[in-house]
């Protein structure tokens, strides 16, 4: 996954699309920054499941901010943000439909077992392991306590 972000920065200045260049670098940095952390507890560089998930935070930030932006009447600034937004799903794994995460959610309760509501960290847990980036746990987990409940 860094070589792909490497790669499409290398494109992107030849380019001299700004924007792009901006967004990738911000991408980096912030990949460089988990590689650091990650040196200070022992493990090696970030793998590209951890670089998914960094990608998903930063697209939630982006979204949060895209919607206080709108809410201040700057739609210029929410533009822009939701510019990052695409530049940066375009590294995710594709996301999953709604009906395609129902599916993993009813698989992830058979798989472990799932009785109850008290359950629900099991079911996300395993959900996470196998679908990181591919789906928001914050709508999953919705769904998970409407099927365990």
């Amino acid at each position: 996954m860094r070589e792909t972000i490497n790669e499409a920065l290398k494109t992107a200045l030849k380019a001299q699309d700004k924007s792009r260049v901006s967004t990738l670098r911000m991408m980096q940095a912030a990949i460089k920054d988990r590689d650091i952390a990650n040196r200070g507890t022992g493990k090696g560089a970030a793998t590209n499941e951890e670089i998914t998930q960094l990608l998903a935070k930063m697209v939630k930030q982006r979204e949060d901010s895209a919607k206080a932006f709108d809410e201040g009447n700057r739609p210029e600034l929410a533009a822009q943000e939701r510019a990052e937004i695409e530049i940066i799903r375009g590294f995710m794994p594709k996301q999953l439909s709604d009906e395609e995460v129902e599916k993993a959610i009813q698989g992830a309760i058979a798989s472990t077992g799932a009785a109850g509501a008290k359950d629900m960290g099991k079911v996300m847990t395993a959900l996470r392991e196998k679908f990181a980036g591919q789906m928001d746990f914050g709508k999953a987990s919705g769904t998970v306590k409407r099927l365990l409940g």
